[in-house]
């Protein structure tokens, strides 16, 4: 870590906001998960600092930003490593550190920043990963994965592994927090490390391929079948088959069924047979739904699977076409494919969808969030109300 003490602002860019929905409707882009940590705890990490955050303005009441004359900030999209940190700490007054004419930080206060009044650009010319759009987080978190175990497990020693496991692969790339328990898993290290947080739980049965993050309060139920790159954040549970997914948290996926090159938000719940699609079957370029372009716009991408916002649900045995969008508070079920977007707040299946109402929503928000000791707070109601306003734009 870089020991400053500085006082760090991570700053949302307003096009990158609005490419990053809808998991940036409820969070700044600093608090999503890439790989074991969300983005700001990988800059808190490298660079001492009193860490904030600029972002909407619907959202600065929960996530207020601290500005002062010397303050540095910092692209939130911006994936933390070790030199950047090292070249941002030593950034002089109206300094800005640029890369491909792509801002990474800059130090100084609002109106220099607004007034674009610097003194000096300095061009970085090491590797720079940012988090542009949805399908950043799944394609980025195979690195970031080794990266944060790496960082996370340094000169720590591990809980001891049970002898009740098949391990193929270096054992040292297995790391278990205090309180963690594996039990009659197969976990493979030869891709990559396996992460399991405090205490979180991997059942028998179940089959690991590394790189794999299990955040603390997890669950692995009985014979699940993980592929890497997998992050499974925070008090999430999950079962079946996974490849390539991003749980944000607070998120249930309990039974069988299929996710692949998926990000799901927190508070989320796939019932019991849900398979999405992260093929086309003629193998063609997928596209994704965009809410800047306010269409379907080409990735580049073969593999693209489901994308789902905070909140929402899919009932027992759903179906999602490769690369579908779900926004904030949807609920889905019914038999057949379903539409490849889905607007935030709404409720429904193949015959139809109808507007959820607010009461209705905080009413389930409410009962979720407290199986996990948790409160939907007066602010979550009105950042949630806003969200809901903002999301008429793109019922159709």
């Amino acid at each position: 870590m870089t020991s400053l003490n500085l006082n760090i602002v991570l700053f949302d860019e307003p096009i990158t906001k609005t490419d990053l929905l809808p998991l940036s409707y409820t969070r700044p882009i600093s608090d999503l998960r890439v790989g074991i940590t969300t983005l700001a705890q990988k800059w808190q990490s490298m660079l001492q600092g009193f860490y904030s955050t600029l972002t909407d303005d619907y959202l600065s009441e929960k996530f207020p930003a601290k500005i002062t004359e010397d303050t540095y900030f910092i692209a939130s999209n911006v994936v933390a490593n070790e030199e950047l940190a090292k070249h941002i700490g030593s950034l002089k007054p109206a300094e800005a550190l640029v890369k491909n004419d792509k801002v990474i930080a800059v130090r100084g206060n609002r109106e220099m920043i607004e007034n674009r009044e610097l003194t000096a650009n300095i061009q970085y010319d090491g590797e720079v990963d940012r988090v542009n759009f949805l399908y950043d987080i799944f394609l980025l978190n195979d690195k970031a994965v080794k990266n944060d175990f790496e960082r996370l497990t340094a000169g720590r020693a591990s809980q001891p592994l049970s002898d009740t496991n098949t391990v193929i692969g270096d054992p040292s790339l297995i790391f278990l927090e205090e309180g963690a328990t594996v039990e009659g898993a197969i976990l493979n290290t030869k891709a990559g490390p396996i992460y399991v947080g405090h205490d979180s739980e991997i059942m028998e049965g179940s089959c690991l391929r590394g790189p794999v993050a299990i955040c603390d309060g997890s669950k692995v139920n009985m014979g699940t079948r993980i592929y890497g790159a997998t992050t499974i954040g925070p008090a999430s549970k999950v079962g079946g088959e996974l490849n390539n997914v991003v749980f944000q948290g607070y998120s249930n996926k309990a039974h069988d069924g299929f996710l692949g090159n998926a990000v799901i938000g927190e508070w989320c719940n796939i019932g019991a047979g849900c398979v999405a699609s992260n093929l086309k079957n003629d193998y063609t370029e997928i596209k994704l739904w965009n809410y800047n372009a306010h269409r379907f716009i080409r990735t580049g991408l073969q593999f693209c699977g489901l994308i789902m916002g905070d909140h929402s649900k899919a009932g027992i045995n759903t179906m999602f076409n490769t690369a579908t969008v779900l926004g904030v508070g949807v609920n889905v079920y019914g038999s057949g494919f379903q539409r490849n977007f889905l607007a935030s707040f709404s409720e429904g299946s193949r015959a139809g969808f109808t507007d959820v109402p607010m009461s209705k929503f905080f009413e389930i928000a409410e009962r979720v969030m407290a199986r996990r000791e948790k409160k939907l707070t007066e602010i979550d109601k009105r950042i949630y109300e806003h969200i809901s306003e903002l999301a008429h734009n793109f019922k159709f």
